[in-house]
């Protein structure tokens, strides 16, 4: 959800934050702009498509600082004045901005009590004004932009730069903020990708800091004091953020699954012991004393939640439950130290996931994070991490995420049922298997590619889609309708297949396609009873069926899914993001793009 990028070195600045704010185009924006600093500002911002500020960008510039920005809207609408840098009425202070200032209707008022003139109708606006005036009074613009950070109440990135000053200052609270090292410059973006082909070499401001980008590097300061931050090496390159010949994003990201899931398992397991290796320091005792696990999460994280407690509560024999991260409070007479809260985040700066996280941490509940992104917010505020080492992932719609989210949330199941002693080596061995065997099953799905394109183009004018499934194909189902409803813009819900009939069966006709999961794992002898339902009503079924029952005499059309037991569902999903982009493809849909959503939620 936006998007910032920003480059101080000794090359042409105007090129790499045009081709920076390209690459961030996947977090969602509906305005971009750029400010070029050198003795004086030039900013240039348009509102809708990237190409439409690239029409105005001028073919060279001498400047070698800069700051970009893609803006998501929040206060005001998507226009040329609201579009970000914005600046002082001298135009010599540019600021972009991700996030939400709480109190600017306070600063701006206070602001134009004493003459400031706004030509916006954003909050990011107050801030250029405060840094004019700290600089006004004859402090640098270290000191500046520190004093006006101390007066804003919100989360919020913001980047800066000033005519006359050197370098770029930039400030952290609750959104993310990365710095790029290069022999050519330092980079500050909302993302590695936003830089990732000038160099692999990163490190994570952490909250509050405040960073200050010269052509000698990057100077880090806490509570006004110079500290260092770790600088690590990402493992993927420019290669893996790029299409790869691929139509869009999300299509290459579903063909990536059997290599993410490679990935996710690589290292991890020993199946002749039945044991996992999660590098994680969870005492036994601890673990013994649990009596509830709680996953907090947002959107496909939550799904993957729901699939994992019901693991938990299978394999673990500790109760388990997921709660979507904007409704969690730490209630109900719980035990904080009987307690386990896993926050599943793919980025790990999704807001509403942090803010549950720290209301667990307040109640004193122990945290776990479960997540894609090395050094990302989450992974600072809790007190383990466990990677789903996924690799990058452009598309807005998550694909290849869900699968390592499970997977990863899966192998934690046995680490935790393992060390309870609540799980046999046996039922450790069986489901290490089967996650052993979850590439291999994927990669026969994708190789059903054709057949599942042909009925998405068969079915493409339906009224609606209904997902439905039960035990572990309920949350697929879910999941299932969220991918369709996002990318497509058709109407999609995913039930409990035993739902049906309390409700939504009014909504079935012979216009509405049905997806049933008919798997192992997913009570498919129960579920296909809700087909006859369906089909009475005129309803065209397509079955996600295993070798558990004998579909072809019940549905239209049967999407064959490998033999994987308790995992045969997560497989089935592989189907069902195939047949969404088909879909959607063929409505001429922006799949990597969709309208009014953000690869990541930064905002509450």
């Amino acid at each position: 959800m936006c998007g910032i990028i920003g480059y101080v070195g000794i090359e042409d600045a105007l090129p790499i934050l045009r081709d920076g704010l390209s690459n961030l185009e996947y977090r969602g924006y509906d305005s971009a702009g750029v400010a070029f600093c050198g003795e004086g500002v030039d900013v240039y911002k348009r509102e809708g498509e990237l190409s439409a500020l690239k029409a105005i960008l001028p073919e060279s510039s001498t400047a070698t600082t800069g700051i970009g920005h893609t803006r998501w809207s929040t206060h005001g609408e998507p226009t040329d004045a609201n579009a970000h840098p914005h600046t002082d009425e001298s135009g010599d202070v540019a600021v972009v901005h991700n996030g939400i200032i709480e109190n600017y209707d306070t600063l701006r008022a206070e602001l134009e009590e004493r003459g400031h003139e706004f030509t916006s109708e954003t909050d990011t606006e107050v801030v250029p004004h405060l840094v004019e005036e700290e600089l006004d009074s004859g402090k640098g613009l270290v000191d500046a932009v520190s004093a006006a950070v101390e007066r804003l109440k919100g989360n919020f990135a913001l980047a800066v730069v000033a005519a006359g000053q050197e370098g770029i200052v930039a400030t952290r609270r609750g959104n993310p903020l990365v710095l790029g090292h290069a022999d050519h410059g330092t980079f500050l973006a909302s993302d590695v990708p936003a830089f990732v082909e000038h160099t692999r070499r990163v490190s994570y401001p952490e909250e509050g800091d405040l960073i200050h980008l010269t052509d000698e590097g990057a100077t880090v300061y806490a509570d006004g004091k110079q500290v260092s931050r770790e600088v690590i090496e990402v493992e993927w390159d420019a290669e893996a953020a790029e299409k790869g010949g691929y139509e869009h994003y999300m299509l290459k990201e579903i063909h990536e699954q059997p290599t993410a899931l490679r990935q996710t398992i690589s290292g991890r397991i020993d199946q002749v012991q039945g044991e996992v290796d999660l590098e994680l320091d969870l005492p036994a005792e601890y673990l013994n004393s649990l009596e509830e696990i709680q996953f907090v999460a947002c959107g496909t994280s939550y799904h993957a939640g729901l699939y994992a407690a019901k693991l938990f509560e299978e394999y673990a024999d500790v109760r388990a439950s997921a709660e979507i991260a904007s409704e969690y409070e730490f209630t109900g007479g719980r035990d904080p130290w009987r307690t386990l809260v896993v926050a599943v985040t793919q980025s790990g700066e999704t807001a509403d996931t942090l803010s549950a996280l720290r209301r667990a941490r307040r109640a004193g509940a122990r945290t776990l994070a479960v997540t894609n992104t090395l050094g990302s917010t989450v992974t600072r505020e809790s007190d383990d991490t466990v990677f789903i080492r996924a690799g990058p992932e452009i598309g807005v719609a998550a694909t290849k995420t869900f699968c390592s989210q499970v997977a990863t949330l899966a192998l934690l199941t046995v680490y935790v049922g393992r060390q309870r002693g609540t799980m046999s080596s046996g039922d450790a061995r069986e489901l290490l298997s089967d996650l052993r065997g979850l590439p291999g099953a994927v990669q026969q799905v994708l190789d059903r590619e054709e057949q599942v394109r042909v009925a998405a183009e068969e079915y493409v004018d339906g009224d609606a889609f209904f997902f439905i499934g039960r035990r572990l194909g309920s949350p697929v189902a879910l999941e299932g309708a969220l991918k369709l409803k996002e990318i497509s813009y058709d109407h999609a819900e995913g039930f409990a297949a035993g739902e049906l009939k309390h409700g939504p069966l009014a909504l079935v006709t012979s216009e509405t396609p049905v997806l049933a999961i008919l798997t192992e794992g997913a009570s498919a002898k129960e579920t296909l009873n809700n087909v006859k339902e369906v089909e009475s009503r005129g309803a065209p079924v397509i079955g996600c069926a295993s070798e558990v029952v004998d579909a072809e005499k019940f549905v239209d059309e049967v999407f064959e899914v490998p033999n994987l037991g308790e995992l045969e569902p997560l497989v089935a999903n592989v189907y069902y993001q195939l047949f969404s982009y088909h879909v959607a493809n063929s409505g001429g849909r922006p799949i990597d793009k969709p309208r009014n959503l953000a690869k990541s939620v930064t905002v509450e």
